[in-house]
């Protein structure tokens, strides 16, 4: 089978990239014929296919109408004449105008986020508050996109709108985005959960305990949360790991500082994934403080593969991963007090993180493996090939 595989970005610097890029390698392994499509934003030497993109002050433009990523796609769909298109993220810089360009070949839409229904992906109001309205005027009146961004991102929801059939099937990486869309007037949606590579099984725990959080450094990642219940939990001799980068980075640290934390809180900014890898593997416990609902939750997937159980706000895709009291905790997003004591129970119990890592494993190995993964996506690719026959 030749699968034309599309995402608006090629470096691997997050778990939508990294997800393509390793399908096509699972895909080739399995005789399939793979390639990606992906726009230059940030580079594309690993893609097969590229269009223009940019990470500049007109990405607002062309995300909501590339008029390259048409062209461009035309021109791949023609040289590679694909059986089947699998498109994961495309409406942060390829824009819906690639959606006609497809030239009515059976096409796969993997949602990773609730951009589909939300300009800014999140459904999540800058007040913190879980957005439960429609895309249109309250994205401007509540402030979570500017006037000059609001206009063209209602053009591109309407581009998408009118586009949307060009896809044979929708299907999203968790049954909480699969419901948030249908909320959102997309339906019929399936689940296709995320799989990842499995590693080997990190070593016995050892002193410090330590905890770890590893993502980008914005607000709604809830890191200030982090900081806070790790300071309140008087644990002197635990350690806390930051991976990540982001703009809320300098804030953040000097919240550390002032809670009396150097010493105690490393900073690691943005690690290869080899060096993430090793350094997880020290963690007693991974940590995802998450003030919105994550679609999925893959950091806490990917912990779990390596035996790590992980903390994680009670909302989104976590609360499928995660067996609450068994595989890892949930507490309520937000919640300091709850995330304090849910650190304290972890981080003093060795046994108890052990215990859960290993069962975090087991479910990992049997519910999210990328062999699996691929097994699912190819049965789908069989079906749209299959019913446009």
């Amino acid at each position: 089978m030749k699968v034309l595989l599309v995402n608006d970005y090629a470096p691997q610097f997050g778990g939508a990239e990294r997800m393509i890029f390793r399908l096509r390698h699972l895909l080739r392994a399995r005789g399939h014929d793979a390639r990606v499509f992906t726009s230059t934003a940030g580079g594309a030497a690993d893609a097969d296919y590229s269009c223009a993109g940019t990470l500049g002050s007109f990405r607002t433009l062309l995300q909501s109408a590339n008029p390259h990523a048409p062209m461009a796609m035309r021109r791949a769909v023609a040289d590679f004449r694909p059986d089947v298109v699998y498109v994961k993220l495309f409406l942060t810089q390829l824009s819906p105008l690639i959606l006609p360009a497809l030239g009515g070949r059976p096409a796969v839409y993997h949602a990773a986020w609730y951009r589909a229904v939300c300009p800014t992906g999140t459904k999540f109001l800058p007040d913190g508050r879980i957005c439960q309205v429609q895309p249109g005027t309250p994205c401007y009146r509540h402030g979570c996109v500017p006037l000059r961004d609001w206009v063209p991102l209602m053009g591109q929801m309407a581009l998408w709108r009118r586009w949307r059939g060009a896809f044979a099937r929708i299907v999203a990486n968790s049954e909480w985005t699969r419901r948030v869309l249908v909320e959102g007037g997309i339906e019929p949606v399936g689940v296709v959960p995320n799989g990842v590579p499995d590693v080997p099984q990190r070593a016995p725990l050892t002193s410090p305990p330590t905890a770890m959080f590893a993502g980008r450094l914005i607000r709604e990642k809830g890191v200030d949360r982090l900081l806070r219940a790790f300071a309140q939990a008087s644990l002197d001799d635990a350690r806390l790991v930051v991976a990540g980068d982001g703009p809320e980075r300098r804030p953040l640290e000097g919240l550390s500082r002032s809670l009396g934390l150097s010493g105690r809180v490393t900073w690691r900014g943005h690690d290869e994934p080899a060096t993430l890898e090793a350094v997880s593997g020290a963690a007693w416990v991974n940590v995802c403080p998450s003030l919105w609902a994550e679609p999925f939750g893959l950091s806490t997937v990917e912990a779990a593969m390596r035996g790590t159980m992980t903390i994680a706000s009670a909302s989104g895709g976590s609360t499928e991963i995660i067996v609450d009291g068994v595989t890892g905790m949930l507490t309520p997003p937000g919640d300091v007090d709850a995330l304090s004591q849910a650190l304290r129970t972890s981080l003093m119990d060795r046994a108890l993180a052990e215990s859960m890592g290993a069962a975090a494993r087991a479910r990992a190995m049997t519910e999210y493996h990328e062999d699996l993964f691929a097994d699912r996506v190819l049965a789908i690719f069989g079906q749209v090939v299959a019913n446009a026959a």
